[in-house]
C-alpha cells in the first residue's frame, strides 16, 4: 500500500499562542524569546517581523537592530505546552500513529485511513479546519509519501496552507527547490555543495553516489536519496514512529545562560540546585531515576568542560542530584578559575536511567553521612511529589529548594520544552 505522511507544523506556534491572550499583538511584529538587550536567541517571530528579516535562531539584539519597532516578549512555556497537548488531542483524531517532531510539530501516518476520513486531501482540509476550530491556531499541512517530503511540502503551504505531492511527482517537485530546504543541510554544507555548482536539489539528484560518498561520506549517502524524495539518513530513515513509551527519553538536561557572565559562586551554585530540580522534577514525571549526574560549564571564552560521575543507585531526588553536580562544580571551578575570568552557562544532565519499580529493589543513595541524615528516602519522596502538585497548581516558581532561590531563572522558550507526560496521559 501507497504510504500517506502527513507533516503538521504550526505557523508561528507561540506567537500564535500569545496573540489568543493578548489580540491586540495581532498583525504586529512580535518577537518570542527575551528582551532585545538580553542575550539569547529569537524563539519565534510574527509574519510581520520576519518581513524586516527577523527569523527563530537569530540573536536577540541582532532582531531589534533589524526591527527596533516589535514587541518583544520573554514567552511563557506553559502556555505552549498547554496548546500542544490540545494539538496533538486533535491529531490523535486523524491517526493512531502520531510522531510529534517537536511542541509545535508533528508526523501523522494516514496510510490507509481514507474510508475513515477520505481521499487525502480532504483530510487535510478536515484537519486544517479541526484544528482552528479547537485550538484557535494555525497550521500548516504537507502531504507526501514520504516524512521527508511531507516535511518540505508544508513548509512550501507556510502560512496556514495545504501542499499535496502526488506519489510519482516527488522529484519533480524537489528539483527546482534550493538545497537549503533539505531536512539537515546547514550553512556549512550549503557552501561546499555551492562550491561543487550544486544550488538546487535538481543538481543534487543528478550526482553519482560514489561521488557524494567520495565527497561527503555517509552524509553524502543521505542526501542523494532525499534529492529522490526518500527518508534517508538519521532522522528520516524508517517510518512514523508511535508507541506508548516515546516520550521516554535517553537523557534529560537543563542549562541557562547567564545575561552577564559571573564568577559568584553563590549565584553559580545556586544555579544549579535550580537546575537540579528541573531534572530531577522531570525524573518524576516520567517515573524514572538517573544513575549518571553530569555538569556543564562554558566559560567567558567559550570553552565547554563537561564532566560527569556514576551513582551507587540511582535516584530522582532533588538534592541528591545537586549535591553530586555541587562536588563536580567545585572541583572543576578549582581548576578553571584561575584560567578564566568567569562562567557563562551551567547545565546539568542525567542519563543511565531505571524505572522507578527497578530503583526500589535497588535501594537509595544517600549522600550525606548517617548521622546527619535525618529524613528517610520515602520522606524526601513524599515531600517532592507535594512539591510538584505545588508547581503543577501555582507554577515553577511556588517552591523551591533555599539553596535554590537565589539562582531562579526563566526557562527560555529556544530550549527544548518538554510536554509533562503525566498531563498528556490526564488529556
Amino acid at each position: 500500500m501507497q504510504r500517506t505522511i502527513f507533516h503538521v507544523d504550526m505557523d508561528a506556534f507561540f506567537v500564535s499562542v500569545e496573540e489568543l491572550r493578548d489580540p491586540s499583538l495581532k498583525g504586529k511584529p512580535v518577537v518570542v524569546g527575551g528582551r532585545p538587550n538580553e542575550r539569547g536567541v529569537v524563539s519565534a517571530a510574527s509574519y510581520a517581523a520576519r518581513k524586516f528579516g527577523v527569523h527563530s535562531a537569530m540573536p536577540l539584539r541582532t532582531a531589534y537592530k533589524l526591527c527596533p519597532q516589535a514587541i518583544f516578549l520573554d514567552g511563557h512555556p506553559e502556555r505552549y505546552r498547554e496548546a500542544s497537548l490540545k494539538v496533538r488531542a486533535v491529531l490523535e483524531n486523524f491517526s493512531p500513529q502520531v510522531e510529534m517532531a517537536s511542541i509545535d510539530e508533528a508526523y501523522l501516518d494516514m496510510t490507509g485511513t481514507e474510508r475513515l476520513h477520505g481521499p487525502p486531501l480532504r483530510s487535510a482540509h478536515a484537519l486544517h479546519e479541526k484544528m482552528k476550530s479547537d485550538t484557535q491556531l494555525n497550521c500548516s499541512i504537507g502531504i507526501g509519501t514520504s516524512r521527508l517530503v511531507a516535511k518540505v511540502s508544508s513548509d512550501q503551504g507556510k502560512p496556514n496552507g495545504i501542499c499535496y505531492v502526488l506519489a510519482g511527482c516527488e522529484q519533480a517537485f524537489l528539483a527546482p527547490l534550493e538545497v537549503r530546504k533539505i531536512p539537515g543541510v546547514g550553512k556549512v554544507t550549503e557552501k561546499n555543495l555551492h562550491d561543487l555548482g550544486i544550488r538546487t536539489v535538481g543538481d543534487l539528484a543528478k550526482l553519482d553516489n560514489d561521488f557524494l560518498e567520495e565527497k561527503f561520506g555517509k552524509w553524502g549517502l543521505a542526501m542523494a536519496g532525499k534529492s529522490h524524495g526518500e527518508d534517508a539518513g538519521g532522522y528520516f530513515e524508517g517510518g512514523v514512529s508511535y508507541s506508548e513509551d516515546e516520550d521516554d527519553p535517553k537523557s534529560i538536561s537543563h542549562e541557562t545562560t547567564f545575561s552577564e557572565d559571573t564568577c559568584d559562586p553563590e549565584l553559580l551554585e545556586s544555579t544549579l540546585a535550580k537546575l537540579s530540580e528541573m531534572v530531577a522534577r522531570r525524573l518524576r514525571d516520567h517515573g524514572l531515576r538517573a544513575r549518571n549526574v553530569s555538569l556543564k560549564l562554558r566559560t567567558s571564552d567559550f570553552v565547554t568542560i563537561t564532566r560527569a560521575q556514576t551513582l551507587d543507585d540511582s535516584t530522582q531526588l532533588d538534592p541528591e542530584i545537586a549535591a553530586v553536580v555541587q562536588k563536580l562544580f567545585r572541583e572543576n571551578w578549582k581548576a578553571v578559575r584561575g584560567r578564566f575570568p568567569a562562567i557563562r552557562l551551567l547545565g546539568v544532565k542525567v542519563a543511565d536511567f531505571h524505572t522507578s519499580e527497578h530503583a526500589e529493589a535497588e535501594g537509595q543513595l544517600s549522600l550525606l553521612p548517617a548521622e546527619e541524615s535525618s529524613a528517610k528516602p520515602s520522606g524526601w519522596e513524599n515531600a517532592l511529589s507535594a512539591a510538584d502538585l505545588l508547581r503543577e497548581k501555582y507554577g515553577d516558581g511556588a517552591i523551591s529548594l533555599a539553596r535554590g532561590m537565589k539562582g531562579n531563572f526563566r526557562e527560555r522558550t529556544h530550549e527544548a520544552l518538554v510536554v509533562d507526560p503525566k498531563k498528556k496521559k490526564q488529556e
